[in-house]
């Protein structure tokens, strides 16, 4: 999935679920589906679970956390 498509899913609104990342606007965060899948859930159960997800969520909240994984902070010099 491409930086583009995995960002079309991803969303950001403080007025839904705190601003955390969610899935196309919806009360559903990524960590919500990472979880799901951390548990040993299948694709298959999740969007039996939440049938207004469709596979490509799954996709993007996985790509989405490995994006964030690689991100690194690099503190700004004091001068």
């Amino acid at each position: 999935m491409t930086t583009a498509a995995m960002m079309a899913r991803i969303t950001f609104d403080p007025n839904v679920m705190g601003g955390k990342a969610c899935i196309r606007g919806l009360r559903v965060t990524a960590g919500t589906v990472l979880g799901l899948m951390a548990a040993g859930r299948g694709p298959r159960e999740i969007l039996d679970a939440y049938p207004y997800l469709e596979r490509q969520d799954i996709d993007a909240a996985l790509a989405y956390a490995a994006w964030r994984l690689e991100e690194r902070e690099v503190p700004l010099a004091s001068g």
